[in-house]
């Protein structure tokens, strides 16, 4: 069935790819006749829009090059992403810029982890410390949303809107009943009482050691999240604790009488910004893009010399040696990380991650490259949201470790899982499994029928062997005793601020604090060195012709985005194609 709809989409997307190909063509000769594309102009008393409503990654293309970005189709998602990396530098090149005067935050949903906006947040602290003014408008704040908002001179929000504030919450989903219904028998190897991303396929709730991890690391990000809004708002941390349990600010009226926002509507937040630049009330207001922004002159002075930090950024699930554009495969990473080492004009390497992990041999292929680049120079290794599992594997060869407080970490420990679902095929849909062996266990590892109770013993062994390859490794890179790190492992989640005070992490901040670890390892002074970002991002053009050559790869895009049952069947074949055992954070983990 799966190969029929696979060959009936495949057809529908050589169509769909002629039609592209042709509109790219009409493209592609008027931006040739155009002569390409000009410097960007800031114009006087410009105001800085941030629009902050999108996915958040860690580097993302500049290039407003997409010509289906809002066309429909069943083949590219609409949304667009915006990279962090590029909204720190427009934040840093507008503190400086005279000609602009001020951002306009526009926030209400943003979508990154609480690491990722906790950096949003402090390039704006800083940017606000020059003087310039920030303002925000929303119809409504989510929890992070106004997490952002809340460093804002003035929160606005319409008086009609909405306000969620009540705290921080993880749900998880488990599917043991509907195995049981459907009598799948999931069977699960692993080391650590921590582990949990196996919970949901062998309980219907959380284990006691998962429910105490959890409540202990959304409690620590829950308690810095409304430390910084205590100080921007001043409103002290008990205040804001009894207003989230009693969810007054849900109330527009008594959040802004709580002093939390601002009501007002659009044409009223319009006016504040035309008195903020001074311009009168029938004038028109000039916003700048970010991408716009980002193709202006820069107003910081260029860097005189050749000396490089290089940032390699890791980000997505490992999936094993081959990755693609939203996770990381080690053969990729390692021809990265290989470039930068031998390239003399890079003196040092940031390492940023935002990983929760994976294929437990991809990770120790990349941690293995890592030692090797750390004997040319040093790696410092920057957290991210999240740098759990594989993704702290990767982080401990480095010569130093900094995270955000809210970044999510640890989770050091492995597992594997297998199907069993002989009696789901033959009791549910007829299929019976039949097989011929030339030894006792020829099949093993290749169907997902039984286990016998010795090829159970052979891969528990082996992950009892991954984790001890894993702890010992840690505990190495750490410098600490095998005994401490196994008290600190077991598949326990830490927060960064938690991993700093228990030895996990050396240092807490952004990617700002960890260039400059970087650079001060190799005696470079601020300002005499460049920081370059690899891999380097693709275009949209780019991203169309590398979807265009792995038909499976459009496909599956069709497939994910318009059947509503593919997502799962997608799923079990990542899971399939993962290769070595898994060292992989709480599955399905999702900050509310």
């Amino acid at each position: 069935m799966w190969q029929f709809f696979k060959y009936t989409l495949a057809t529908l997307m050589g169509l769909f790819l002629f039609l592209i190909i042709s509109i790219l063509i009409i493209v592609g000769i008027g931006a040739a006749m155009s002569g390409g594309e000009s410097e960007f102009e800031v114009k006087e008393n410009s105001i800085l829009k941030l629009d902050l409503n999108r996915p958040i990654v860690e580097n993302a293309s500049t290039e407003d090059d997409n010509p289906f970005a809002t066309f429909p189709n069943p083949f590219f998602e609409s949304t667009e992403k915006i990279g962090l990396i590029q909204i720190l530098s427009a934040l840093e090149r507008a503190r400086i810029d005279n000609n602009v005067k001020g951002i306009y935050l526009d926030v209400n949903f943003p979508m990154a982890g609480y690491a990722k906006l906790t950096e949003i947040r402090n390039a704006l602290e800083k940017f606000k410390s020059s003087g310039k003014f920030i303002y925000a408008y929303a119809n409504s704040y989510s929890e992070k949303a106004y997490y952002i908002a809340s460093v804002a001179d003035e929160a606005y929000l319409n008086p009609s809107g909405l306000l969620d504030f009540n705290g921080i919450s993880v749900q998880y989903m488990f599917y043991k009943k509907a195995f049981d219904k459907l009598e799948i028998e999931p069977l699960v190897f692993r080391v650590g009482q921590y582990k949990s991303a196996v919970e949901p396929f062998i309980r219907e709730n959380m284990s006691p050691e998962n429910r105490m991890q959890t409540q202990s690391f959304i409690s620590s990000i829950n308690r810095e999240v409304f430390s910084k809004i205590s100080l921007s708002k001043k409103i002290p941390a008990n205040k804001l604790n009894q207003i989230a349990d009693s969810l007054l600010a849900m109330n527009p009226v008594k959040a802004e009488k709580l002093g939390m926002i601002k009501l007002g509507y659009w044409d009223q937040f319009e006016s504040l910004l035309k008195s903020a630049v001074k311009i009168k009330a029938k004038s028109e207001l000039t916003y700048v893009k970010l991408a716009d922004y980002l193709k202006a002159k820069n107003p910081i002075k260029a860097v005189e010399g050749t000396d490089k930090i290089g940032v390699l950024v890791a980000e997505g699930e490992i999936v094993g040696t081959k990755g693609g554009d939203d996770n990381i495969g080690s053969d990729d990473f390692v021809k990265e990380l290989r470039k930068l080492r031998d390239n003399k004009s890079v003196k040092a390497i940031v390492l940023r991650i935002d990983s929760p992990g994976g294929s437990s041999l991809a990770s120790d292929v990349m941690w293995r490259e890592i030692e090797l680049a750390k004997k040319v120079k040093p790696i410092v290794a920057s957290m991210s949201d999240y740098a759990a599992s594989g993704g702290y594997y990767m982080a401990m060869g480095a010569n130093t470790i900094v995270a955000q407080p809210t970044t999510v970490t640890g989770s050091i420990g492995i597992f594997a899982q297998w199907l069993n679902i002989d009696r789901f095929l033959s009791n549910k849909i007829g299929i019976t499994q039949d097989y011929v062996n030339t030894h006792a266990n020829s099949n093993f590892m290749n169907s997902l029928g039984e286990l016998t109770e010795f090829q159970k013993s052979v891969i528990q062994n082996m992950v009892n062997q991954g984790y001890e390859t894993f702890t010992s490794k840690a505990a190495s890179g750490r410098k600490m005793s095998i005994e401490k790190l196994k008290s600190l492992a077991g598949g326990r989640v830490w927060t960064g601020v938690q991993a700093k005070e228990i030895g996990l992490v050396d240092e807490l901040g952004g990617l700002d604090v960890a260039i400059e670890i970087a650079a001060k390892k190799v005696k470079l002074k601020p300002g005499a060195y460049k920081v370059v970002v690899y891999p380097k991002t693709k275009s949209f053009l780019d991203q169309l012709i590398s979807s265009a050559m792995s038909e499976s790869s459009m496909t599956q895009k069709f497939a994910a985005m318009n059947l509503p049952w593919a997502k799962s069947i997608l799923e079990l074949e990542r899971w399939k194609k993962r290769e070595g055992y898994l060292a992989l954070m709480p599955y399905l983990m999702e900050f509310e």
